[in-house]
């Protein structure tokens, strides 16, 4: 007789909005608290986000709330969707969490719910999850993103290690996109306004011109799936750096929804790994 072995439960945290503030035409911050995020903790990467649920809380949802549940035992159309999001800042203290949204009129799900979202208006999250912060060992650092990077590269520029230079290219649509960053007089930010241009060309050309400070290099580059993959390989197989020393993701693709981009993500990684290992071999 096989054991039915139990399932790891997963916390279901609330947020109630505390804040609304426009930052740019483009970018909301909403800041979240309340007692649903007691049990709430990062550890402490920069690059920590969490797993938005939608719809949000209504009345007659079951409390606790189990995801696990749900999808085991609802039609998948009754399942909450997820929209994955930076977390900004959390102080524990408080239970103030801060998260940065992309607004882009009425398309999409998250953002729209941002700009609309008032106090005491509630929303579900799991995670964090995360993985990188700043090394304060390496000579110098690099961080390259988007918009959708700019939550987790503004977090990093606010732990980046004193008397460490750094290079920081963000890509915006443009000059009021700009937010400032709290930045120690050793970082070079590189605000790149992208106009009518393709999403990352800037971004790219500027990253390839960047004459590389010597030593070792920490470098953080996130956004659109298409620029990621081209400035990866500029790190790995032209400058040929270590994996170690690189935390590269598509946090999103052109033409795809979350839903579409991560049904096909592991694909497109394992198809850019060969890729790039190909090269490496051609190179030797």
């Amino acid at each position: 007789m096989t054991e039915r072995r139990e399932r790891p439960k997963v916390t279901v945290h609330v947020g109630r909005v505390e804040a609304v503030e426009r930052l740019t035409p483009h970018m909301v911050r909403v800041v979240f608290g309340g007692e649903g995020l007691d049990a709430f903790a990062t550890a402490g990467y920069t690059d920590s986000y969490v797993k938005l649920l939608f719809p949000p809380p209504a009345e007659g949802d079951p409390e606790p709330y189990d995801v696990q549940e749900i999808r085991e035992s609802r039609p998948r159309e009754e399942w909450p969707v997820t929209r994955t999001y930076t977390v900004r800042a959390f102080d524990p203290a408080s239970r103030r969490l801060t998260i940065d949204f992309v607004h882009h009129g009425d398309a999409g799900l998250a953002g729209p719910w941002a700009a609309a979202a008032r106090p005491g208006d509630t929303l579900r999250l799991l995670g964090p999850g995360g993985g990188y912060s700043p090394d304060p060992d390496a000579d110098w650092h690099l961080l390259a993103g988007d918009e959708s990077a700019l939550p987790a590269i503004a977090a990093a520029v606010e732990r980046l290690p004193e008397g460490r230079p750094a290079h920081v290219f963000v890509e915006v649509t443009d000059p009021r996109e700009e937010q400032k960053l709290d930045a120690h007089s050793g970082v070079r930010v590189h605000w790149l306004h992208r106009g009518d241009r393709p999403v990352g060309a800037l971004l790219t050309e500027a990253v390839r011109a960047l004459e590389f400070p010597a030593g070792r290099v920490h470098a953080f580059v996130h956004g659109e799936a298409g620029f990621v993959r081209d400035l990866r390989r500029l790190l790995r197989v032209e400058h040929g750096l270590p994996k170690e020393d690189l935390s590269i993701s598509g946090y999103w693709r052109l033409g795809r929804d979350e839903d579409g981009w991560q049904s096909s993500k592991a694909e497109w990684n394992k198809r850019v790994e060969d890729e790039e290992a190909a090269a490496l071999a051609d190179r030797t």
